[in-house]
């Protein structure tokens, strides 16, 4: 059974960085590996990709030594089931409004004494070469659960929430609850940040680690003063499109714009 690297980091509260990954690819896990980066977030919620695909992803995670979570479109025993046995070392839960939400999700996602997943000797547990006694005692350990506070109704619930001893850590959606306040991509809006405020007070009550979507070099710099260690530096998308418009910039402007 792999170790979950991420989780042994910020158990040591070290920094760690990660990325969303929407392109169904292997290869760009490769590169987020190559560059460094501690984990990745594969979207299922927005991303038209397959399972078999997903399984691809991990596998190149792997094989970079990074850690890779899942984000699920939704709470479905079948769903998580197929993730997890793809590999996946822990699921990223969006649109999280009730503890019920995250309880139901850690029934499906661990094994017994905690849940009851569906027992499987697949890849995660190395095809049974090894005890799946043990393979179940161990896959408990290493699995993280995350859920995504995204909306006003999440973080009104969210010390409920955030109760549930199986959560890992818990994510920040700013982009929507912007949408869910009516002021849709005002993310730096006070009542945005307001919101953020309480989600990440209530983590520190709760003793369960806050990430950050980084979206500035002064949001990055303000939550890491707060003691913040988990930061998703966007995804790859965009962090892709910035950098091909920014090197084409710079070379019209080193000859002085022309075409």
């Amino acid at each position: 059974m792999r170790k979950n690297k991420l989780k042994e980091k910020i158990s040591r509260g070290e920094p760690v960085y990660g990325l969303f990954v929407s392109i169904p690819h292997p290869i760009v896990i490769e590169l987020i590996g190559h560059a460094e980066y501690d984990f990745v977030i594969i979207d299922y919620e927005h991303a038209s990709t397959n399972m078999e695909t997903i399984e691809d992803m991990v596998r190149a995670a792997e094989l970079l030594d990074i850690t890779p979570l899942v984000r699920i479109s939704k709470v479905d025993r079948i769903e998580i089931l197929k993730v997890l046995d793809c590999g996946a070392q822990g699921i990223v839960i969006p649109h999280v409004e009730c503890k019920e939400q995250v309880e139901e999700a850690v029934r499906y996602a661990y094994y017994h004494p905690i849940g009851a997943r569906s027992l499987n000797s697949g890849r995660p547990g190395a095809f049974a070469k090894y005890s799946l006694t043990d393979y179940i005692s161990e896959a408990n350990e290493e699995l993280l659960i995350v859920p995504m506070i995204e909306s006003v109704e999440g973080v009104k619930e969210c010390e409920s929430i955030l109760s549930v001893p199986q959560v890992g850590f818990v994510l920040e959606g700013a982009a929507d609850l912007s949408q869910s306040l009516s002021l849709p991509w005002d993310t730096e809006h006070p009542k945005v940040q307001r919101n953020l405020d309480i989600l990440y007070e209530a983590s520190r009550r709760c003793r369960v680690p806050y990430a950050a979507v980084s979206r500035s070099l002064d949001g990055h710099r303000k939550w890491a003063d707060r003691s913040v260690r988990i930061f998703v530096l966007g995804d790859d998308r965009n962090t892709a499109f910035r950098a091909y418009r920014q090197k084409r910039d710079d070379y019209r402007k080193a000859i002085g714009g022309r075409e």
